[in-house]
């Protein structure tokens, strides 16, 4: 049955498989319903506004790094909430009005030294995945999970936030909370065109 929904979710929403847009077919089935959601669901944006081939390339740095199955889509709920997507964005602003994060994830300019430039979507947004898979194996000592899916999430939640004493092993990042309703509505909505 999944099979069956993986095939039919790209012809229900685009038609099939575009050849011309320079992305991998295994990708673009992996995902093309995401993706939707970002466009249609980001919440307080505009959809017309959205930038899909920005969201392919997010996706393409997210693939490389290789999440689990129900992660997909990290990194562009992680640039909706934070940025609608803006590689311009800056928000976290001080007293003095200066903002301190800036870019697509809204990163502090700690990354900077790095040689990361925050208003580069793709460096940006590389770094990002880059420091959360960093995080794994100290998670994975800290934490005890066995679980790939609880491990990245609490790797997520320790690449994004400050250090806590206690650790974060047990928290969720805000981001999950979009993604888990995106995965939720294609399942739903693609179940229902399916007649399952």
């Amino acid at each position: 049955m999944n099979t069956l929904l993986i095939t039919l979710i790209p012809t229900i929403i685009l038609g099939g498989y575009p050849q011309d847009n320079n992305i991998a077919e295994e990708l673009y089935y992996d995902y093309v319903a995401i993706v939707d959601q970002a466009i249609y669901n980001c919440p307080k944006m505009s959809p017309e506004k959205v930038d899909s081939t920005l969201l392919w390339e997010l996706v393409r740095i997210e693939a490389k790094y290789k999440p689990p199955e129900e992660l997909r889509g990290m990194l562009l709920a992680a640039a909706c909430l934070e940025s609608k997507y803006n590689p311009k964005a800056a928000g976290d602003f001080t007293k003095k009005r200066k903002p301190r994060a800036k870019g697509i994830v809204q990163q502090w300019k700690w990354v900077e030294k790095y040689g990361v430039n925050r208003f580069n979507p793709n460096q940006a947004s590389d770094f990002w995945m880059k420091h959360i898979t960093n995080q794994l194996k100290s998670v994975k000592r800290e934490c005890k999970f066995r679980s790939k899916t609880r491990l990245w999430i609490a790797a997520w939640v320790k690449a994004i936030r400050y250090p806590k004493a206690s650790g974060r092993c047990y928290e969720k990042p805000l981001h999950l909370r979009i993604l888990k309703k995106w995965k939720r509505t294609i399942k739903k909505d693609y179940s229902d065109d399916v007649g399952c």
